[in-house]
């Protein structure tokens, strides 16, 4: 049985916590920041979680993400 790949996309796009939770970085943070308030700025540089919901289609696209 060969080794499965990950997709390369998503791995660059979402780590694990200690707790086994999927973080992700957050959207609208790349242009037209003039318009964004500074607190909205702020609030976009944190990482986020990603929705239960969605997290067997990450698990699907990163096999060996240990989730």
């Amino acid at each position: 049985m060969p080794k499965m790949k990950s997709n390369r996309g998503a791995a660059k796009r979402f780590k694990t916590t200690g707790s086994g939770k999927v973080k992700r970085n957050r959207a609208y943070a790349r242009h037209i920041l003039t318009t964004k308030t500074t607190k909205q700025k702020r609030g976009l540089r944190s990482p986020a979680l990603v929705d239960p919901s969605n997290v067997k289609s990450i698990k699907k696209l990163l096999p060996y993400l240990g989730i």
